[in-house]
């Protein structure tokens, strides 16, 4: 995984770093997934099985953290909880 900074310009534009580029190019459509302080930038054309399997994750991702939160976590031994990511 590679990681960059960057910053907002006034006009809300962002740049993405020179090196992380490499595999785009002008005129690229991409898909911009906002998930309160995160952004995720995927290319348009790479929207397969992959990425829709992603979103997937991270749903329930954001509704387990929200169940943790509120007090609602299940507790399972380490074989239950193996089990039960097999089904994901």
């Amino acid at each position: 995984m590679d990681i960059g900074i960057t910053k907002m310009s006034s006009k809300g534009q962002i740049v993405i770093p020179q090196d992380m580029r490499e595999n785009f190019a002008e005129g690229d459509k991409l898909i911009v997934i906002r998930d309160e302080d995160r952004l995720v930038l995927r290319k348009a054309s790479k929207l397969d099985s992959q990425f829709l399997e992603d979103l997937e994750f991270a749903k329930r991702s954001d509704e387990a953290y929200d169940r943790i939160q509120k007090g609602e976590g299940i507790e399972m031994d380490f074989d239950e909880f193996i089990e039960e990511m097999k089904k994901w």
